[in-house]
């Protein structure tokens, strides 16, 4: 299965040009579960690719794989992929895509998917002499 945080952009509306950047640095801020040592791709490359397939329909870590195995170039440089020359952009291994979604930390992609989304929103324009109206919770609490 996919991680939670991933599924959230199915239901979202597409993106503008552009607004790609904004998730890439959202999903910089993850914290990488991986040593260190022998990292060939950036974490936020490695979830914005695995972000692309979910919303190209992956449904499962395989159908992820499978689809950043065969990802075009064009989206692997977009995305801010290693470039290895004479080659050209590298996507990450099949196993190091599924290494990678089993070890993040589902609750640190969550938010930060979460908080792209937000950003994408249109604040609602509240006139300055306009008081917040006042909420009734069921129980009969009421919040300001």
């Amino acid at each position: 299965m996919i991680p939670s945080g991933l599924g959230e952009l199915v239901t979202a509306s597409p993106s503008a040009p552009g607004e790609h950047s904004g998730l890439l640095q959202r999903l910089a801020a993850v914290p990488d579960p991986r040593r260190p040592a022998g990292r060939r791709h950036p974490l936020a490359f490695v979830l914005a690719l695995a972000a692309c397939a979910v919303l190209a329909g992956a449904k499962s870590l395989a159908a992820i794989a499978e689809w950043v195995s065969d990802a075009p170039p064009a989206v692997l440089t977009s995305l801010g992929g290693p470039v290895r020359k004479p080659a050209g952009p590298v996507a990450p291994a099949g196993a190091t895509v599924r290494r990678v979604l089993q070890r993040v930390d589902g609750d640190d992609l969550d938010a930060a998917i979460g908080a792209w989304l937000a950003d994408r929103e249109p604040k609602p324009a509240q006139a300055p002499d306009e008081r917040p109206m006042r909420a009734l919770a069921v129980d009969g609490k009421t919040i300001l």
